[in-house]
């Protein structure tokens, strides 16, 4: 009939292969993070609002964290930080009023989710 193989050995196999796919999908997903946060600053640039383009142009991709099995990124503006969340949101004037909220964030970092999640779909197919 077959050959037979000890179970032991057979675990070995099994465990190795499971091995080589979790490496595999690591650098995948790793990979797929970095594209997917120049996805998302190119997103921002675009439709951050612009008066002088230094906003604009202000936005980074930073690796804030990485391990053997996970990678974490941010997209930040860089000498621009105190506006974020002013034009993001709206702010009150001196005088009385308020300016208008300019969402480019958030609208950006939904992309970016949605983005990642097709892109580790497609990659892992």
């Amino acid at each position: 009939m077959g050959k037979t193989i000890p179970v032991d050995q057979l675990a070995s196999e099994v465990m190795k292969g499971l091995e080589e796919y979790a490496e595999l999908t690591t650098e995948v997903v790793k990979k797929e993070v970095q594209e997917t946060g120049k996805v998302v600053k190119q997103q921002i640039e675009s439709t951050a609002p612009r008066k002088s383009g230094r906003y604009a142009k202000s936005w980074a991709v930073k690796k804030t964290a990485e391990t053997s099995n996970s990678l974490e990124i941010t997209v930040h503006s860089r000498n621009r930080y105190m506006l974020t969340h002013l034009l993001e949101n709206g702010h009150a004037k001196r005088g009385g009023g308020r300016v208008r909220a300019i969402p480019h964030i958030a609208p950006a970092e939904e992309m970016g989710i949605k983005e990642l999640e097709g892109r580790i779909e497609r990659a892992l197919k």
